[in-house]
């Protein structure tokens, strides 16, 4: 006889049993998305063993119908065209509420445009399978998820297939994608508004460390304060020790040296390595002299990130006022002109060195002879960098 899917052993569990499972299968759906997807394929940052990467490509066929060269692709455009009308999923360009609700329909969008996919979905999995079955056949896998859901719970068994649905556009395309470009705290001070949401990347494994990640974006590490948490890191750590992994790159720690007396190439290169950490400090250089310099009653906080911003990325309005305010101000539109000046240095990295070189120790021996003690001392920790 045969049994009956109210007779498998599973259908009498427990509720909380039941959630347990639920969040322990959506949990490997979030770490095949950051370890596979992700680290290893959109960015290279890793290299998987085949056991794992294929597993992981069923895994996510089974529970997103995701295509890798598709993600892939996207998610690099993502990087290279942030924030502009290319940008595939800004919440700086379409807002918020569109991209954090209807962030799977953007990324459905993009997945249709070829250009995106022959541009940027170089190097991804291109064997039988893929070919065959995980590429044109995508919803047959989220098909045979149901079955085994209902097989083996019953009824509830749709619950949790549901729940299994929604767990990557909520949490990936909703709220990495929307609220990691959004609301949040920044380590680094990108050309971009990615933020890092929590310190501690574990609901989505790690991926909640956003900023960290915009600014070394080849880092197979999310996690950059020692307050800072990535559990991504952690599981690629643990497969690293039996084999099943090989960490290509990680983001650069500064290390420190006496400062030199006059900028080398090697100082060059540590400050170019180093530029988001650098920008960083600069920026807390600013802010304190903002709120120095300015008059009380001032929208400082306003002001302040008006000044970290590039001429081209501020409105008209906004052009005008701090025009305004560093017309009247001479520290504030020395340390303003000097931070584009210093972006420079590494914006035009196509030079010769003996140029470059020469540009930083002009910009250092500015900084010194300028009269404001704040930009001397950065100057010299500028040279301290190795």
């Amino acid at each position: 006889m045969l049994l009956s899917f109210f007779d498998l052993p599973l259908w009498n569990l427990a509720w909380w049993q039941y959630v347990l499972i639920t969040l322990g299968m959506t949990h490997v759906t979030i770490a095949a998305v950051t370890i596979f997807l992700h680290r290893s394929q959109a960015h290279r940052a890793l290299d998987l063993h085949p056991i794992v990467s294929h597993f992981f490509r069923f895994w996510l066929w089974m529970t997103t119908g995701m295509v890798t060269k598709a993600w892939a692709a996207i998610h690099r455009k993502h990087h290279a065209k942030c924030e502009t009308p290319e940008d595939p999923h800004s919440p700086q360009v379409l807002g918020l509420k569109k991209v954090f609700f209807e962030g799977s329909e953007l990324y459905r969008a993009e997945a249709k445009n070829l250009e995106t996919l022959e541009k940027y979905g170089h190097g991804t999995p291109d064997d039988w399978l893929e070919r065959n079955l995980y590429t044109p056949r995508s919803g047959l896998g989220i098909k045979l998820m149901l079955i085994i859901d209902v097989a083996l719970f019953g009824p509830i068994g749709l619950t949790i297939w549901a729940v299994q649905m929604a767990w990557i556009p909520i949490t990936a395309a909703g709220i990495i994608n929307g609220v990691g470009h959004y609301w949040g705290y920044r380590n680094f001070k990108c050309e971009d508004a990615s933020t890092n949401i929590v310190p501690w990347g574990i609901i989505i494994g790690g991926e909640e460390l956003h900023n960290n990640h915009h600014a070394y974006g080849t880092s197979a590490k999310l996690s950059s304060k020692w307050y800072e948490f990535d559990i991504g890191w952690l599981y690629i750590r643990m497969m690293e020790t039996i084999g099943l992994s090989k960490v290509r790159k990680v983001a650069p720690v500064v290390r420190w040296q006496p400062a030199k007396p006059m900028v080398d190439l090697s100082v060059l290169q540590s400050v170019i390595t180093h530029r988001y950490d650098v920008m960083t400090r600069y920026a807390k250089l600013m802010n304190k002299q903002a709120k120095l310099q300015l008059p009380k009653g001032m929208n400082v906080v306003k002001l302040r990130e008006w000044l970290h911003l590039e001429p081209a990325a501020l409105k008209q309005e906004e052009k005008v006022e701090v025009e305004k305010i560093l017309s009247k101000n001479d520290v504030l539109a020395k340390l303003y002109q000097m931070r584009l000046e210093l972006v420079e240095v590494w914006g035009r990295s196509t030079l010769p060195k003996e140029q470059l070189v020469g540009k930083l120790q002009d910009w250092c021996q500015r900084a010194e002879a300028s009269g404001i003690e704040a930009l001397r001392e950065f100057s010299l920790r500028l040279k301290s960098y190795a």
